[in-house]
């Protein structure tokens, strides 16, 4: 008899502490929306990345267009963390101007599917580092994150594998054309519902970012400003995410089940101040992405105090690192995961 009152006591608690946080940071006015800074952001990056573009066209054929490649490899990047930013619902409430919002930075300027981010990054949101509900750990990709996967690999994959650390930042560099790739196979298998007005906003960047290079550069000149704008987005965005998540420890079936400490768990943040916050969107901010994904990115840092706070009051690990440190951790993690268990 003595059996019911303590399985039901433990998800009140639960719950009661996500509502107690919730409510703290609501008081706070954390969750209001940031039209002005929205609004000052949008237009300064956009305005950046139109500027990198016009400067492009000006300089014309000239070696020299690889610092513009690596110069606009970063502005796409800051671009797509006011995708990201969309697609959380952080600057508007609606759906339909998020939405729009989101095909534009997305689709438009960056040339990834919106609705295949959205419904992948949902996926990760709700459970991270989780094995099997997880897609950013997927044993699909070319890295493993699951200590034990490697014994499913063989040949080639698994010697890459054993030596994924060392691979790791090299490979970053092709982030980029993984995501453009993932993007157009999400239009081919049906992953998006809007096939038509997402694929011809993906055709549009597309073609514009191949065509322009070979009108304006000599051959051999536009494949390197491809290959570099491409390297520099892929391991920008490679950096941005990758010290998020990776290397933290697995939780148990009570702490999955518990959206607090399913978030906070399996999330680091990266220390820094003001430079910080802009050079990761925001993202340095996890554990406050995690468990308030549409609060508003200029918000985020006045919420981590209060959650820090909050998460020692309760007893609940909560990971704040640099990013150094935190880039240390992943490539330990990624040398252990690839390490083969002894026989």
């Amino acid at each position: 008899m003595s059996a019911t009152p303590v399985t039901s006591a433990r998800p009140e608690r639960v719950r009661s502490d996500y509502s107690e946080l919730s409510r703290q940071i609501r008081d706070a006015g954390l969750m209001d929306r940031r039209p002005g800074w929205y609004l000052a952001t949008i237009g300064t990056t956009v305005g950046v990345y139109a500027a990198g573009w016009a400067a492009f066209v000006v300089i014309g054929e000239s070696w020299w267009q690889l610092v513009t490649a690596v110069f606009l490899g970063i502005a796409t990047t800051q671009v797509a963390f006011l995708g990201h930013d969309a697609g959380h619902k952080q600057v508007f409430r609606t759906r339909r101007a998020s939405y729009l919002m989101g095909l534009v930075h997305g689709n438009l300027l960056v040339g990834l599917s919106y609705g295949w981010w959205v419904d992948k990054h949902n996926r990760h949101h709700a459970h991270p580092n989780h094995e099997e509900l997880d897609p950013d750990v997927s044993p699909d990709g070319p890295f493993l994150f699951i200590k034990g996967q490697i014994e499913k690999r063989s040949g080639l994959s698994r010697f890459l594998t054993r030596y994924q650390a060392w691979f790791f930042f090299p490979m970053l560099t092709l982030e980029g054309l993984a995501l453009h790739a993932a993007s157009i196979r999400a239009l081919m298998d049906g992953t998006v519902s809007q096939r038509w007005r997402e694929g011809t906003l993906l055709a549009v960047n597309l073609v514009a970012f191949v065509t322009v290079p070979f009108l304006v550069l000599t051959p051999l000149q536009a494949v390197a400003f491809i290959a570099v704008h491409q390297a520099v987005f892929g391991f920008y965005m490679g950096c941005s995410f990758a010290p998020n998540h990776k290397g933290m420890p697995p939780l148990t079936d009570e702490e999955e089940a518990d959206y607090l400490r399913r978030q906070v768990l399996t999330s680091r943040n990266i220390r820094g101040g003001v430079v910080t916050d802009f050079a990761l969107g925001g993202l340095n901010y996890q554990v406050e992405h995690h468990l308030f994904p549409s609060m508003p990115r200029p918000n985020l840092r006045h919420a981590q105090p209060l959650v820090a706070a909050f998460c020692a009051a309760k007893g609940v690990r909560y990971v704040e690192t640099s990013a150094a440190d935190s880039y240390g951790q992943v490539l330990k993690h990624l040398d252990d995961v690839g390490t083969p268990a002894a026989h």
